[in-house]
């Protein structure tokens, strides 16, 4: 998107970057040596997931046991669970959206599979839950901010936020929304002009701009250097974990 011209930028990692973000929490926090990819063919995003995670993932060590794929729409998702099964993994990388994900988080359950499943910010929707039930407890998912980071940026969002639209609590949209504003803002206060060219100029030059997804920097390419956040499902709620840095 941002290559389309100079005058485009996002706040938001590009998708890639939580491919890397959950191989080093699979590694790193949760110990897992071997894993298993569970890949969306007809999907770009989880193409790309899948891919950064593997390089990633094998770079620290660990094995990639087994690869299988499924298509977006599909309901049945045994015959790949079983063969991850039988390769005896410690988890299962699902870079997927939340209907596949909790039907595959079902029916891993069902055959007894108890490892986590991790996956991306596509998981991230109440329906995860309603449709995955229990079986979601205990897997994990990146995504670009959480409610609960203990930060007093975060904690004067939320409550601004929830006084404002009636006690909702905001997501990782609202939040990325709430930044583009934010940059934007910075950016013209730095160049003291509301003139196009010095604005993109000030947005290019962002550094260590502190906002409500965490701490922002532009690269050349016009996407942002950040970290990302662990969101663990516990108890039927989405739990933060921890913050993982590029």
């Amino acid at each position: 998107m941002t290559q389309i011209g100079s005058y485009i930028f996002r706040v938001c990692f590009i998708d890639p970057f939580q491919g890397t973000v959950m191989a080093k929490f699979a590694r790193d926090t949760l110990k897992m040596r071997r894993v298993a990819l569970l890949t969306s063919v007809s999907s770009a995003y989880s193409v790309g997931l899948a891919k950064y995670f593997k390089e990633r993932f094998l770079a620290d060590g660990g094995e990639i046991a087994i690869e299988q794929k499924f298509t977006e729409g599909d309901k049945d998702f045994n015959a790949q669970l079983t063969a991850i099964k039988a390769a005896g993994v410690d988890g299962i990388f699902v870079p997927g959206y939340y209907t596949e994900a909790a039907l595959i988080c079902k029916q891993a359950r069902e055959l007894e599979m108890t490892m986590p499943l991790l996956g991306g910010d596509g998981w991230e929707a109440p329906e995860l839950v309603e449709i995955g039930g229990t079986a979601v407890e205990g897997c994990y998912y990146s995504t670009h901010y959480s409610p609960q980071v203990d930060s007093p940026k975060v904690k004067a969002f939320v409550a601004k936020y929830r006084a404002r639209y009636d006690n909702k609590t905001p997501d990782a949209m609202a939040a990325l929304g709430y930044d583009s504003a934010g940059v934007m803002a910075d950016a013209i206060r730095r160049a003291g002009s509301t003139e196009g060219p010095a604005i993109r100029d000030a947005i290019a030059a962002t550094s260590g701009y502190e906002g409500v997804t965490g701490t922002t920097t532009m690269d050349k390419d016009r996407n942002p250097t950040k970290s990302a956040v662990v969101i663990e499902v516990k108890d039927g709620q989405f739990k933060f974990v921890q913050s993982v840095a590029p």
